[in-house]
């Protein structure tokens, strides 16, 4: 029997263990991937926790992966692909085909969506099973380990500004400046808008710059977030990245009239937002969920063209608790990502 490793929580908050099982067959229209990297999301704490209906212990987390085909299922070709191509799987991991959203080609929004580490084992592995609709060719100029958090925290924010009102040289704000906002800054600035990234402390001010941010606003400074975007002409969009309600809903009444507070940062506390502060001025505010695996692979052709990388720290997967425990803690820059052993 071949075997490969796995680090897998076995009990809802438990710890993480490594452990051995037999290498899976991929069935019908899937295929195997033989995992390179995988970066752990904020949201896997979802599944580890057993924080969302139908989680299944023990639970193999990770939908940031990065790796290469290694066995196909029957049907698999269709798609034209090949054993050895290079693919990623992030949040989108396959749709039911049959929902209404899916009727309608909004596959993102899948009724049945199948998220890696929670419809299926993800890629904290050697391997792992995907649907051949989840997969997105990795451009060459991209590593895995760059490619697969790309998958997710790139694919949520070069599309929630993508499809936002935003247009070339309008006032666009990035709220939070971590996992998901370094690479915002960085698309926001790639895509033409005048950039403003909003994040805690002072000392942020130089890491924007280099980011490529136009303005850097201090949420804790003595300016209000509002009062300092409303001083730079008001803000067309806000993309909001951090998980904190009520630093998002500070950043409304710095919008433009018919400005958009794009949500991608996710906290289960609601956000105060009165219906004057959105009626005064025509403002909307919009959840915005990842994207499909062709928005997938249209991040990274972009990410390719315009030298944009996330800034990872790479742990092995034996360590995948400790590095697990890093990103709960904040203290990684900024996306954690987990390479086999082997």
């Amino acid at each position: 029997m071949t075997t490969y490793r796995v680090a897998q929580v076995a009990t809802r908050n438990g710890p993480f263990e490594v452990v051995e099982r037999e290498v899976p067959h991929p069935g019908p229209r899937h295929v195997r991937i033989a995992v390179e990297a995988c970066g752990i999301c904020h949201s896997d704490d979802l599944f580890v926790g057993g924080g969302v209906p139908g989680v299944q212990f023990p639970v193999v987390p990770g939908h940031e992966v990065g790796g290469r085909i290694e066995e196909l299922g029957e049907g698999a070709q269709a798609g034209n692909w090949n054993v050895a191509d290079r693919v990623t799987v992030g949040w989108f991991g396959g749709s039911c085909g049959h929902c209404t959203p899916c009727r309608q080609g909004d596959f993102i929004v899948c009724q049945n969506l199948k998220v890696p580490g929670w419809a299926y084992d993800g890629g904290f592995g050697e391997y792992m099973i995907a649907p051949v609709d989840a997969l997105a060719r990795i451009p060459d100029s991209l590593t895995a380990a760059d490619a697969g958090p790309m998958a997710c925290a790139g694919v949520t924010t070069y599309n929630g500004l993508r499809r936002s009102p935003a247009e070339p040289g309008d006032l666009v704000a990035v709220q939070g400046i971590g996992g998901l906002g370094h690479l915002a800054v960085q698309y926001a600035v790639a895509m033409g808008f005048e950039t403003v990234a909003i994040a805690r402390g002072a000392g942020k001010a130089e890491f924007a710059k280099q980011l490529g941010a136009h303005h850097y606003i201090d949420s804790t400074g003595a300016t209000p977030v509002a009062e300092a975007l409303q001083s730079l002409g008001g803000a067309k969009v806000v993309l909001a990245t951090a998980g904190a309600s009520d630093a998002i809903a500070a950043t409304v009444d710095g919008l433009a009239h018919r400005g958009e507070l794009a949500v991608v940062g996710v906290d289960p506390d609601p956000m105060r937002i009165s219906p004057v502060q959105l009626i005064m001025g025509s403002r909307t505010v919009r959840g915005h969920a990842s994207g499909t695996a062709q928005d997938v692979q249209d991040t990274m052709a972009f990410s390719a063209l315009h030298g944009i990388r996330p800034m990872v720290e790479i742990m092995p997967l034996s360590q995948a608790g400790e590095a697990y425990q890093k990103m709960l803690a904040g203290t990684a820059r900024f996306r954690m990502v987990l390479t086999p052993d082997r």
